[in-house]
């Protein structure tokens, strides 16, 4: 295998991390960013530490670990993970979650797995967000592995391929974990499915039939449940320019207030749930099944086992139930955690600004994303 053909995508190997984080430290733009970041510390003493670095796994400990659970101390009300569904700790798995933020739910998984004593995942990430040269050498010093975007056709299946040949060598030669999304981008209703082509990218790479190749990957659904997103009101914002401005894409800019919107956003609890590896159902596949009809079986597969290990909050009961009209689920919440939701989303709603601000539209939108978990919760039971 010529390895080099990954050199573009490849997170950094640990003998070129001086070079880059060297880099880094002469950057303007990482200076202040990192400076924002760590504001009590001098960037003399934060460049100290990171030369001090000598392997991704030393800076991942050094800085990312520290400023990961600040957030999570300083923005949620605690940050779990229920790994027991996997019991071999030394085994590299593809966890393939739903999406929620773009930078925390790997970089959550991360610190709880360091916690659980096992490694770090390998992160895919889009470069459509790799919007500075230091976030790209950033992001690669920390695990992340690069997803090309805006490409032509022919390119595309390139590319596809040769990061798929990627992720079964890292998994099944480096013995290293990855994450990965379920889908291309975040489910802005809350509606987690698993995109077919996620898995057709994943059956190009490795030996053997399909099946073959899936199970190479040791896929382990992860279901992440936040029991408020702060990024609901720019999705529900979303929502409605999309209905109204013919052709609307979100701008970099938008792309800079998600992240940052997230990161620093209340998120309530927090929770990581693992289900077991899908190897033992794929094993038993007819393995004479058409493409499409494999793919959609084991997309199925994923959704009901994200779906059932969904940890459901008192908001996605009331949510649910505003949009009935019913009580169905008020045994589910008190009258204050009621109160306390329908607060909540009037002041989210609240912070939306745009021309013809349709109230009723985003309302509904926002409560349909906290209800979706729980209707899909509901129907694996």
């Amino acid at each position: 295998m010529d390895l080099t053909e990954f050199d573009e995508i490849r997170p950094y190997n640990d003998d070129e991390l001086p070079q880059i984080l060297e880099e880094l430290i002469a950057d303007p733009a990482f200076i202040n960013a990192a400076c924002a970041a760590i504001p009590n510390v001098s960037f003399e003493m934060l460049a100290y530490q990171m030369r001090g670095c000598k392997t991704k796994q030393d800076f991942q400990k050094t800085f990312c670990y520290g400023i990961l659970w600040k957030i999570a101390a300083d923005y949620t009300d605690g940050l779990t993970l229920d790994h027991t569904a996997l019991p071999d700790k030394q085994k590299a798995y593809t966890y393939l979650s739903n999406h929620r933020d773009i930078i925390l739910d790997s970089g959550f998984l991360s610190i709880l797995l360091i916690d659980h004593g096992m490694d770090t995942v390998e992160i895919a990430i889009g470069d459509n967000l790799l919007i500075y040269p230091w976030i790209k050498k950033l992001v690669r010093v920390n695990k992340s592995f690069i997803v090309q975007r805006a490409l032509t056709m022919r390119q595309m299946l390139e590319s596809s391929a040769r990061m798929s040949r990627y992720m079964h060598y890292t998994v099944s030669v480096k013995n290293q974990s990855i994450w990965m999304a379920q889908r291309e981008g975040r489910a802005k209703d809350s509606n987690d499915l698993t995109q077919d082509s996620i898995l057709k990218m994943l059956a190009m790479g490795g030996e053997g039939d399909i099946l073959d190749r899936l199970m190479e990957m040791n896929i382990a659904p992860t279901a992440i449940s936040y029991e408020y997103d702060p990024c609901d009101y720019l999705k529900a914002q979303e929502f409605q320019l999309k209905r109204d401005v013919e052709g609307y894409k979100k701008t970099t800019q938008d792309d800079l207030k998600n992240m940052q919107t997230g990161l620093f956003g209340y998120k309530g609890k927090v929770h990581f749930q693992v289900a077991p590896c899908i190897n033992d159902v794929l094993s038993t596949l007819d393995r004479s099944l058409s493409k499409p009809e494999l793919y959609a079986t084991i997309s199925t597969l994923i959704d009901k086992r994200i779906h059932a290990n969904y940890r459901i909050y008192p908001g996605n009961y009331v949510a649910h139930d505003l949009l009935s009209g019913q009580a169905t689920f008020s045994a589910q919440y008190t009258v204050e955690e009621k109160q306390h939701f329908e607060t909540y989303i009037e002041k989210q709603l609240a912070r939306i600004d745009i021309p013809n601000k349709d109230l009723p539209f985003l309302r509904e939108k926002m409560l349909l994303m906290y209800a979706n978990p729980l209707i899909n919760y509901q129907i694996t039971q």
